[in-house]
């Protein structure tokens, strides 16, 4: 069955800094993130401000004789599977909507080191900042699982189990992404966040999720 795409409140905060559709700002050069903790926010971010809306945390199904939402709908591919979540989002704001799920997720509590972020496309910052310094460095920060790991796609067979895996379909051949993103599911533990175009990832997909 197709994916639908959680609630407008999600989609609007997740696009970061490249804002949506008033104005259109020119996309601005990320800063490089370093370590972080469930109280420290994205580098680059304003201070504490309003509220935002909650993390994105997987609601349980639909009972019998009920309607889903037409909006939103959580699913697990088994009963020991991961909870998957749609974050509907353009290409080029996959990345900035990956980021600002991760924010989130790190303000409900759960720890750095459960969070693993892959990208189909262009790579975070963070990554190719780390791997300038070579990829024993870059994959010792993994093994040690005590902040957020960004990854490329193409490197999540390399990739140990983490409770949350957050998927930024940001570019790539659709059979990059068909391939990724099963594998990223089979990574995650307790929930998978699929940021990127609902048409496209259902597309990749198929009835496979």
């Amino acid at each position: 069955m197709p994916l639908i795409p959680e609630e407008p409140q999600i989609h609007e905060s997740a696009q970061g800094p490249r804002g949506t559709a008033a104005g259109h700002p020119a996309p601005t050069p990320r800063p490089v993130p370093g370590p972080r903790s469930a109280a420290s926010p994205r580098p680059g971010r304003p201070g504490p401000g309003p509220a935002r809306p909650g993390p994105p945390v997987p609601r349980p199904h639909s009972g019998a004789g009920q309607s889903p939402s037409p909006r939103t709908e959580n699913r697990s591919e088994q009963r020991s599977g991961p909870q998957i979540q749609l974050i509907p989002a353009p290409v080029d704001g996959a990345l900035d909507a990956a980021e600002e799920a991760v924010d989130l997720l790190l303000e409900a509590g759960r720890a750095p080191g459960d969070i693993l972020v892959l990208t189909t496309g262009e790579q975070h910052p963070w990554t190719e900042h780390e791997l300038s310094f070579g990829e024993a460095a870059y994959w010792a920060q993994h093994d040690a699982r005590d902040d957020v790991f960004f990854a490329d796609a193409s490197a999540v067979e390399r990739a140990a189990a983490r409770p949350v895996v957050v998927v930024a379909v940001n570019g790539a051949t659709d059979e990059a992404a068909a391939r990724a993103l099963p594998l990223a599911m089979g990574r995650a533990t307790a929930l998978l966040v699929v940021c990127g175009d609902p048409q496209r990832i259902n597309a990749v997909l198929g009835a496979g999720v």
